[in-house]
């Protein structure tokens, strides 16, 4: 659903640059209060008469030498002074003066590029949208990449980029939409990201480390991947602030513990959740048994206990249910029978079930169980966030089978072709 969503988004942004470009500018130059009444016509101007496209002429000549691998022959006719006929560059009149043409997209979508950015990157000043996705590209993003001021979608996914979280990003003004995953970014995620109006955040498949900032949920994005990373410590209640926005909340395979927050029951508009994957302990909140649009519900591969009480079991819109790898002991009126709800996708192997097949051994339910997790005593094992105890010391996560990939699944690498 994840992936739908982006090539929605992504086709969309692109019908606008090729099809009506200039409407999708007055909309974009009315949010900086330059009103456009009238159709514009577009005036030609020479290279020399034009300095923005001038600029973006040295920007990409810049960019060009920086390529030491084009296979699709993407950059060969990246020459001379007419770069609105580049493959992959597309003019619109400028927001401040519709009489002059300036570089406002760049879509090199799967041209399987290799190379970096140059600094000369930051001349594009005009640039609402970059799509590199499906490249090559390494290295770090250039400081210079702060001057997009009206860049409205980034999209890095799929490269070779290192470094710490490209933070050059956090001060764009009209960004709405970032996708950096498949790439090598390391360390920490900046509590400012939250702080963004941003419409879409896809970090997943990269190295970043330490704790899911306290400040999470302020950001008003429908859509929130964090899988595949190294994340640890709690999801933290502040989860609630997503409530009018969030769709998709995906946080597969990281090293999160402690328990699942009761605020998650507050995201009325959530259609996926998936925490699998991870250390997670206690039980299954009872707030989630308000989520009336939830089709996707994976707790797989935790150590979740207690009951799957029916009111989880009997979601309106659920379409597929995985709990299967935790030692759950219990389960509720119709989640002793899922069968009977046609439609619904399940999977409950690997608890504690007593008269349910392919369940662990009594030796392993009874060691985890005889020492129940009192989430309420500790909700995240204080401000560390170390996780929820037990009597074995921090929540671990067993050793079970591989990981489950979820029916909906945004961590194939992504393709807008």
């Amino acid at each position: 659903m994840a992936s739908s969503l982006v090539s929605s988004l992504t086709t969309r942004a692109i019908v606008l640059l090729l099809v009506n470009i200039s409407f999708s500018f007055n909309n974009l130059a009315a949010k900086h209060r330059h009103h456009a009444t009238h159709h514009h016509r577009f005036h030609s101007h020479s290279p020399t008469s034009n300095l923005r496209l001038h600029q973006a002429y040295i920007a990409l000549q810049a960019w060009k030498k920086t390529i030491y691998s084009d296979p699709k022959n993407f950059t060969t006719n990246w020459v001379g002074p007419s770069v609105c006929s580049y493959t992959g560059v597309f003019c619109a009149p400028a927001l401040d003066d519709p009489e002059i043409r300036v570089v406002a997209g760049i879509d090199l979508n799967s041209g399987d590029i290799a190379g970096f950015l140059p600094n000369e990157i930051g001349l594009l000043s005009d640039l609402a949208l970059i799509h590199l996705n499906s490249n090559r590209f390494c290295g770090i993003i250039p400081e210079t990449l702060a001057n997009l001021t009206l860049l409205y979608e980034l999209d890095l996914s799929n490269n070779r980029f290192v470094g710490p979280f490209p933070s050059v990003v956090l001060p764009l003004p009209t960004l709405r939409f970032l996708d950096i995953r498949f790439n090598e970014f390391e360390g920490p995620l900046p509590p400012e990201l939250f702080n963004k109006e941003l419409d879409a955040i896809f970090v997943n498949n990269n190295r970043f480390t330490k704790m899911i900032p306290p400040n999470f949920g302020i950001s008003t994005a429908s859509v929130v991947v964090f899988a595949n990373n190294r994340f640890g410590g709690c999801i933290p209640p502040s989860i609630s602030n997503f409530a009018n926005s969030l769709e998709e909340l995906v946080l597969i395979n990281n090293n999160l513990t402690g328990c699942l927050p009761q605020e998650l029951g507050y995201l009325y508009k959530l259609r996926v959740l998936d925490v699998s994957s991870n250390s997670i302990v206690g039980p299954i909140p009872y707030s989630l048994a308000g989520l009336a649009h939830l089709e996707l519900l994976n707790l797989g591969h935790n150590m979740l206990s207690g009951i799957v009480s029916e009111g989880v079991c009997l979601l309106p819109s659920l379409k597929n249910l995985t709990f299967s790898y935790n030692f759950f002991c219990e389960e509720q009126g119709i989640c002793q029978n899922l069968t009977s709800r046609k439609g619904l996708k399940y999977d409950d192997r690997q608890n504690c079930f007593p008269e349910k097949p392919l369940q662990r051994s009594a030796k392993e339910c009874n060691a985890t169980l005889e020492h129940p997790v009192d989430c309420f005593e500790h909700p995240c094992a204080g401000a560390g966030g170390g996780g929820a105890k037990t009597a074995f010391g921090t929540a671990f996560i067993p050793a079970a089978a591989p990981a489950i990939v979820p029916v909906s699944s945004p961590f194939i690498p992504p393709s807008y072709t």
